[in-house]
């Protein structure tokens, strides 16, 4: 479903990503770990063209999109669920989820799949109306999930989703990804918790110094001493 081949990223003089190339194959979960500052989340702003590569290319269900504008590679089927939610705050619960519908015209398809996101995460059909702002930070990880599924997206970038949550709530929203990814969605996962990462991914590339340094399943990474020692605490 998506090719990344060999992309360099560069923020001024600083090179971000170095090469890197990795694969999604349709309905699975790949999951991106590395230490903070190793270049994954460059690289999903990469894919969903917030960020255009020097060098590369990244190929999307045979399309190559490194030079498409953010917009077009949401129509595309791509949807990004950014690092901190970035929720817009003084909108209503709801109000979020349109916004997430904003390039849709089905209207009953869209209300379909609000009533989903709410079967999803029933807490927000409870905050419906209530300001964005005024969520805990586990409603509004919800929130922006809820949002970026409205717009009905066939591969789904998911940017540090249990940052700053505890632990019960973590389990809670991995278990929802399970689910998403079950009802059909691919999801490319970027996350720090290396432990509940490699409990849902079908697979997984480490990524340290904007390199891909290790890739494979779960269980053969689970094995790796450099793995166990760098992130998983053995």
């Amino acid at each position: 479903m998506l090719q990344v081949n060999e992309i360099d990223v560069y923020y001024g003089k600083i090179q971000a990503l170095k090469g890197i190339s990795l694969e999604v194959n349709e309905g699975e979960i790949v999951t991106l770990i590395g230490a903070n500052g190793a270049g994954k989340t460059t690289l999903l702003r990469t894919i969903s063209g917030l960020i255009h590569p020097k060098k590369g290319e990244i190929i999307y269900q045979g399309k190559k999109i490194e030079s498409t504008s953010p917009e077009a590679i949401v129509k595309l089927g791509i949807s990004h669920v950014p690092e901190g939610r970035r929720i817009f705050p003084n909108l209503s619960v709801e109000e979020n989820l349109e916004m997430g519908a904003y390039l849709r015209k089905d209207k009953e398809g869209i209300r379909q799949d609000q009533e989903m996101v709410f079967t999803l995460f029933p807490r927000l059909k409870e905050r419906m109306r209530q300001q964005a702002g005024t969520l805990s930070g586990g409603e509004q990880q919800m929130l922006a999930m809820g949002r970026a599924l409205m717009a009905r997206p066939k591969l789904l970038l998911l940017d540090e989703p249990s940052m700053g949550l505890a632990p019960l709530l973590v389990k809670t929203i991995f278990s929802i990804i399970k689910e998403i990814n079950g009802g059909g969605t691919t999801i490319l996962l970027v996350e720090q918790n290396a432990h509940m990462a490699l409990s849902v991914a079908h697979r997984a590339y480490v990524i340290e110094t904007g390199k891909v340094v290790l890739s494979g399943r779960p269980e053969e990474l689970h094995k790796s001493p450099q793995v166990q020692s760098a992130y998983l605490g053995g």
